[in-house]
């Protein structure tokens, strides 16, 4: 709205009651300038906040009739250096004499371990500690380490594995209802949570020992009061004997153990996936059961690589339009998108953009018909299933009316070929996969 306009309606296009408040809701801040100078301050403060706290979006708003001012913009607002927030001293020495003497000690590590990668496997390593990560944590540590659980936090039986360890460090993470995919399971032994925002401390399962701080840094300092350095040793080093290799390979077999039927169609095709991608390829998933059941556990990925995942809030259509974003940002990488057909067209409309950039961007589609998750739920409550099956479309077909390419595949060295060829092909293609169903 224009800067003067008035606070009771008049009938503006696009008027309401207040911008700001509605985005307040949902952003870090949510900040209406009055001058043109302003504006510098405002977009300052915002990378100032993405620098120091958790980043989360902002909200900057500009009135339209300041757009045309004829006002000064001023110099240039940056935000200052800061450097990594920094644990608290003793606590950092309390959390590595419970490591030390830790018998079972196991690692949890969320999307807010990112930073600290080489340090949280420096840590596991010196420790013997298994790995386990959420699905922001994914590919943090490499999923192919013989330490690592991958992203199991929400399996029943790590779950329990992980209520019998002595000491458990959870860094960047939440452990909220959508890491666990339940409400949180209460752990057995001493929680040392690392994380810059303070407030995490006090939410979901309690908190031992708190390192509130940059990850990277509080990891350094743990490592550094051990006696120890952020050096990589892939191997399973373990002076107080307390690891055992054989129980590592069992809870690693138990993670999806009862899943493996309905796992069992999306395998084959996401390693044919994994064999094409290089080591730091970026894949976008949806909230599809191909993806959170499939690719979440089963599509190894090392810190070089990146998966991004609607959690939380369960965005249905998210991959594309985030694929996009991440080639756009990095175009030197590869970037695939992962999706089912029912996710795919709450955003399809976004393979014109690829389209119209040019980025060469493969869309995998495991089309089921519809909406996979909420027809298998409605069968297990004895329900009719209702207004999940979708009419059949012709996805590779629509891709090609967008300007891209399309093709169907139906055999894992079929997806390799077409993958192989979509990633050197300008614009998008989408590779559709029909999906059988146990």
């Amino acid at each position: 709205m224009p800067l003067r306009h008035p606070r009771l309606s008049t009938g503006l296009l696009h008027e309401m009651r207040s911008q700001t408040e509605a985005l307040r809701g949902v952003a870090a801040f949510s900040h209406r300038v009055s001058s043109v100078a302003e504006i510098g301050a405002a977009v300052a403060r915002a990378f100032t906040l993405f620098r120091t706290r958790r980043p989360r979006p902002v909200h900057i708003e500009v009135p339209l009739d300041l757009l045309t001012a004829a006002e000064t913009a001023g110099p240039v607002r940056l935000a200052p250096a800061t450097a990594p927030t920094l644990p608290d001293a003793e606590a950092v020495r309390r959390a590595a004499r419970a490591l030390r003497e830790a018998q079972r000690p196991a690692l949890v590590l969320g999307g807010g371990a990112r930073g600290a990668a080489t340090a949280c496997l420096a840590l596991a390593e010196a420790c013997g500690a298994p790995v386990v990560t959420t699905a922001n944590g994914k590919g943090v540590v490499p999923e192919r380490h013989p330490l690592s659980l991958g992203v199991s936090l929400h399996t029943e039986s790590v779950q329990k594995w992980l209520a019998g360890r002595d000491v458990v460090l959870a860094v960047g993470t939440e452990l909220a209802e959508s890491d666990f995919w339940s409400p949180p399971t209460a752990l057995g032994g001493t929680l040392v949570r690392a994380d810059l925002d303070p407030d995490q401390m006090h939410s979901g399962l309690p908190t031992d020992i708190a390192l509130v701080g940059d990850a990277r840094a509080s990891l350094e300092g743990l490592l550094s009061d051990m006696g120890l350095h952020a050096r990589v040793r892939h191997d399973i080093p373990d002076p107080r004997g307390g690891i055992d290799v054989d129980e590592v390979a069992v809870v690693r077999d138990a993670r999806y153990a009862g899943s493996a039927a309905r796992d069992a169609r999306w395998i084959p095709y996401l390693r044919a996936i994994r064999a094409v991608l290089a080591d730091d390829a970026v894949i976008t998933s949806d909230s599809a059961q191909c993806c959170y059941y499939g690719a979440l556990p089963h599509l190894p990925l090392g810190p070089s690589g990146r998966y991004l995942h609607p959690t939380g809030f369960g965005t249905l259509g998210y991959a594309l339009p985030a694929a996009l974003g991440a080639k756009v940002a990095c175009p030197e990488r590869q970037v695939v998108a992962l999706s089912g057909d029912g996710g795919l067209q709450f955003t399809v409309q976004e393979l014109a953009t690829a389209a119209q950039l040019r980025l060469p961007l493969p869309v995998v589609v495991f089309d089921n018909g519809g909406y996979g998750e909420i027809r298998d739920e409605m069968a297990a409550r004895g329900d009719r299933p209702t207004a999940v099956d979708l009419a059949p479309v012709d996805l590779p077909a629509l891709a090609r009316a967008y300007g891209g390419q399309g093709t169907r595949v139906c055999h894992p060295d079929e997806l390799a070929l077409a993958l192989t060829e979509a990633l050197r092909t300008p614009g998008p293609t989408l590779i559709a996969v029909p999906e059988e169903t146990p």
